[in-house]
């Protein structure tokens, strides 16, 4: 069994080498095949030279353990995956950020969320959630926890997820064919996406599991949250609404 993981990258250079080396601890530790796929978008911080030097020391043979996918121009976050999708070779597929908000050490508890359902309550999707006993965040203000708390809420009032409690979070591992079969159809773009893959996945019969995470603000960076990011979920989330 291969795991790939689909990091992408903007301006991300002080975080990535952190992530890469935790990412490999963790596979190492648990005796677990992996690959890293960077898909960076022209970051100005030269992420893409930081990636390159991490290519020669965790790559392997042939680099088959960490691939990198140069873009021109920020392209967005779906096509971003859909780009890691199709550079990747694993059985399963984990995505997640590359800003250390998603510790990989949660990782081997989603494997065996997947790993230890039988075949009539298998799971095709194991989500990390914040919003279950035993998640919850770590350095966010206020105004950050109320804005994700009111955001998560409209969309499990207003759209059919089958239950699942984090919405817009992104550290997600999943069956290969299932993120296949829904990627092609999300359309939504910014924080609305990960949504979609949620309301896409149930209307499409899938499966969600969920492991509580604790989700913890960047360290270095600067967060992508801001008003667009705002009014474009509000946009996407009334879409699905309409059309879902």
């Amino acid at each position: 069994m291969l795991y790939s993981i689909i990091l992408p990258t903007y301006n991300e250079r002080d975080n990535l080498p952190l992530i890469t080396q935790f990412l490999h601890d963790t596979f190492a530790s648990a005796k677990l095949n992996y690959e890293i796929v960077v898909v960076d978008d022209s970051s100005p911080d030269n992420t893409l030279a930081v990636a390159q030097d991490l290519q020669s020391i965790f790559g392997g043979t042939n680099n088959a353990h960490f691939k990198i996918v140069s873009r021109k121009g920020k392209l967005g976050l779906g096509s971003a995956y859909a780009a890691g999708l199709k550079a990747s070779t694993g059985d399963r597929i984990i995505l997640m950020d590359a800003d250390l908000s998603h510790h990989p050490k949660f990782i081997p508890q989603m494997i065996d969320v997947m790993d230890n359902t039988n075949n009539r309550t298998k799971v095709d999707i194991v989500s990390g959630t914040r919003y279950r006993r035993g998640g919850g965040v770590a350095g966010w203000d206020t105004f950050r926890k109320l804005t994700s708390c009111g955001a998560n809420f409209l969309a499990t009032f207003l759209l059919s997820t089958g239950g699942a409690s984090d919405l817009t979070g992104s550290f997600r591992l999943y069956e290969r064919r299932a993120i296949e079969r829904i990627l092609p159809q999300v359309q939504s773009k910014g924080y609305a996406f990960q949504m979609e893959i949620l309301v896409r996945a149930q209307k499409e019969g899938l499966r969600i599991g969920e492991v509580p995470i604790t989700f913890v603000d960047r360290i270095y960076g600067e967060s992508k949250l801001g008003a667009n990011e705002i009014v474009l979920y509000l946009k996407g989330l009334l879409q699905l609404f309409f059309t879902t």
